[in-house]
């Protein structure tokens, strides 16, 4: 399998393409990596250094891999955060063009907007532009629970309103809809849910919750969620497959202590994870 991931980029911790990337292909996918920043680390510490890359950059580099002629060999394009509406519109502009090559490869769109703990943290009109444009033109979308109100347009409190919330992001387009972070009425203060679906139900797998840092978490159960669905065609299997990898790794980072996901020292995880998550079919 062959992937295009446009990502941030970070030298030390993993985050953006520093997460997806390995992980992918560490699950044995080939990845052409297109970065759309490359900073010292993530914005989360107290000070960072790097350049943001100009949407016309972005363009440019995927043009570059076009005239190889390699486009039509491409499985698929994951994206991440953006920084600027130019960069999301060269992203779709990048995605247009591979399907354009292969009319079989796939776009899984992490609509990276915010969380519960900080809000949107995004540029104004980011928002806008992933309801709007992104998620329409997205075969895969995988936003945290606050981001899934956010694109709904509605706030979910209980499972179904979740689920109702889902079904109005498939209507859009999206094929497959991965939920994370699902806190609802009915999830137990120790745990945490996460929530596939697609054309045959939805699902839902129920984990511990962890107390480690999480940087990463999401770039990550994105891009292995969306490699496992591109192989099976199946968000039951993707989602058992990618929660079990993820929470392999974070419980491996809480039992280091450590700052970064230890994506490396816990790769073994991406591959064979130590604890499996079996989904259970939810709603009607």
């Amino acid at each position: 399998m062959n992937l295009i991931s446009i990502q941030s980029h970070v030298a030390y911790g993993h985050v953006g393409n520093s997460a997806a990337v390995f992980a992918l292909q560490r699950l044995g996918c080939e990845v052409w990596p297109v970065h759309t920043v490359q900073f010292s680390n993530h914005t989360g510490y107290a000070a960072w250094k790097g350049e943001v890359f100009a949407a016309a950059h972005i363009s440019e580099v995927v043009d570059g891999i076009a005239s190889l002629g390699v486009l039509s060999a491409c499985d698929g394009v994951v994206s991440g955060y953006i920084g600027a509406v130019e960069t999301g519109e060269a992203i779709l502009a990048a995605v247009r063009k591979v399907k354009a090559a292969n009319p079989n490869a796939r776009y899984c769109c992490d609509p990276v907007i915010g969380n519960r703990a900080r809000g949107e943290f995004v540029r104004p009109g980011i928002t806008e532009f992933m309801r709007e444009c992104a998620v329409p033109a997205a075969d895969v979308v995988t936003p945290n629970h606050f981001e899934l109100d956010r694109l709904a347009g509605r706030e979910s409190r209980n499972l179904a309103a979740i689920l109702s919330a889902v079904h109005a992001i498939h209507t859009r387009g999206p094929r497959a809809v991965l939920v994370t972070s699902v806190r609802s009425e009915a999830t137990p203060a120790d745990s945490v849910d996460i929530i596939a679906s697609d054309a045959s139900g939805r699902y839902l797998v129920r984990t511990p919750l962890l107390a480690t840092p999480a940087n990463g978490a999401g770039d990550l159960i994105a891009a292995v969620f969306f490699f496992h669905y591109l192989c099976s065609g199946s968000a039951a299997d993707a989602l058992a497959a990618a929660t079990s990898s993820v929470f392999g790794v974070l419980r491996r980072t809480r039992d280091a202590g450590a700052s970064e996901i230890v994506l490396i020292a816990a790769q073994d995880e991406l591959a064979a994870p130590s604890k499996t998550f079996a989904p259970v079919k939810v709603g009607l």
